[in-house]
């Protein structure tokens, strides 16, 4: 038997680098191993600019403007022949973060080559542990992944479900609590509804802070103190964090306590369940004949039934969502506990964050394109709504104990009377009139309540829409 191992180039192990790679390629440029890579020279080479710009070392000259270029050229033109580099180089040194050191070094002797300047090279990763350079790493990599890529993703697919809303605000519908005919409302307004959920996470996601540190070994300074006592290194540190964008965390152990990233995945977990709220629900008006998917549907519905269209998005996206938030949930809950001043816990898990975003990604995608298939068929609604006449038993029973308060005679026992005639039988139009012209109501209430149908009896439903930010 072939073995699929030894194929070149190499096969996917997992779905989102092979199948679904096209829609989570985005971010192989922001949480992928050679991202996390080039994310360290980036850090390491600010450090060394910060260092000299700043005369932190006695005795030490700044870079010339030239060079501060070419270093941080050296980190735009990061590519695949760099990664290979490094790849090598670490082989070597059986060490990831000292391999950038290594890498970094021999383009500074490219870039500063006098004699005098070989010196320079010894500030590359200076007084810095490993982690001082990941943890500022990884929160450039999910800061640029959260708002370069699955922000904007997320921010479109709410205002294509805000649109949906509006589109359809004015559309009856009638509801189900519980499985069961309930108060009409809107399409509209139950689209509306989840926008405006999906629109309170993302204000959560867009105002996430992202935490950085660079304070040494055990957060101490130690290292720093003794190499050059009569720096304010605590302040070095502070606008050297703060310059890439990121919150200065000033007190934490070796590693940057995560727990930033542990309220950043919450967030964004809970985004997806209530997405996959919405994929239920939809795929549930799907079923109801209520939505038709006509648009852009080029698929094959089912190998054996030629009619169907499957609604095939949502049920990815449901299984992607929860892929997502599985890892998600593991995320937070590991990544805020380290035993003592370090463990390694944190380096295996945080190497899953990629994968944790690609599921959310991908639905994202799948929802998408799922909705823009999507035609609302309200011939459908208005057939479940002239069905179920019954459902107006609640205004009647309601009125009339609005009566029954202002000592109206003949209202007693509103709720019991409707119930008697509603429930577990359907009911006409006409049966309905009739209950209410033997009511002895008022005239002019008689007639708004005879007046009324299923298909009108929507309430404030098509203005609540207008709530949406």
């Amino acid at each position: 038997m072939a073995s699929l191992a030894d194929a070149t180039p190499p096969f996917a192990l997992g779905a989102l680098d092979g199948r679904y790679r096209s829609a989570v390629a985005p971010l192989v440029d922001h949480l992928s191993e050679p991202a996390l890579n080039r994310e360290r020279v980036h850090v390491e080479v600010e450090w060394l600019i910060h260092l000299t710009s700043n005369h932190v070392v006695p005795g030490v000259r700044a870079l010339t403007d030239d060079e501060q270029k070419a270093l941080r050229k050296v980190v735009d033109d990061f590519g695949p022949d760099q990664v290979a580099e490094m790849g090598d180089i670490e082989r070597v040194t059986q060490h990831d973060v000292k391999a950038v050191e290594y890498f970094l070094k021999r383009r500074l002797s490219e870039i500063a080559p006098a004699a005098e300047d070989k010196g320079l090279a010894e500030l590359i990763h200076f007084c810095c542990t490993s982690e001082d350079v990941n943890n500022l790493s990884y929160a450039l990599m999910v800061k640029g992944a959260v708002e370069q890529v699955w922000l904007p993703k997320a921010q479109a697919l709410v205002e294509a479900v805000a649109t949906m809303a509006s589109d359809l605000r004015d559309v009856p519908l009638l509801a189900h609590t519980h499985g069961q005919p309930a108060t009409p409302t809107t399409m509209g307004k139950e689209l509306a509804v989840l926008a405006h959920r999906l629109q309170r996470q993302l204000r959560r996601i867009e105002s996430a802070e992202y935490l950085g540190k660079l304070n040494g070994a055990t957060g101490t300074y130690g290292a720093h103190l003794a190499a050059v006592p009569e720096a304010d290194w605590p302040s070095i540190s502070q606008s050297f964090v703060e310059g890439l964008g990121l919150t200065w965390n000033p007190l934490t152990t070796q590693i940057e306590s995560h727990d930033w990233q542990a309220e950043l995945y919450a967030d964004v977990a809970r985004f997806n369940r209530v997405l996959h709220n919405l994929c239920t629900d939809v795929w549930t008006y799907i079923s109801m004949g209520y939505f038709a998917q006509v648009r852009g549907q080029g698929t094959v519905g089912s190998s054996t039934m030629p009619h169907k269209v499957n609604p095939i998005r949502f049920e990815n996206a449901e299984a992607n969502l929860e892929v997502s938030n599985a890892l998600f949930d593991v995320l937070g809950s590991t990544l805020v506990t380290s035993r003592l001043q370090r463990d390694l816990t944190d380096s295996s898990m945080q190497r899953n964050i990629g994968t944790a975003f690609g599921h959310s990604l991908l639905a994202l995608d799948n929802v998408s394109r799922g909705l823009a298939g999507l035609d609302a068929v309200p011939a459908a609604m208005a057939a479940d709504l002239d069905a179920n006449w019954e459902v107006l038993g609640e205004p009647v029973q309601s009125a009339m104990r609005a009566l029954g308060a202002r000592g109206v005679p003949g209202m007693d026992e509103p709720y019991e009377r409707l119930k008697e005639l509603t429930r577990g039988r359907r009911i006409t139009g006409d049966d309905l009139r009739a209950f209410i012209a033997g009511l002895g109501l008022p005239d002019d209430v008689a007639a708004r309540l005879s007046a009324m149908t299923p298909a009108t009896y929507i309430g404030a439903a098509p203005e609540l829409v207008d709530y949406l930010d």
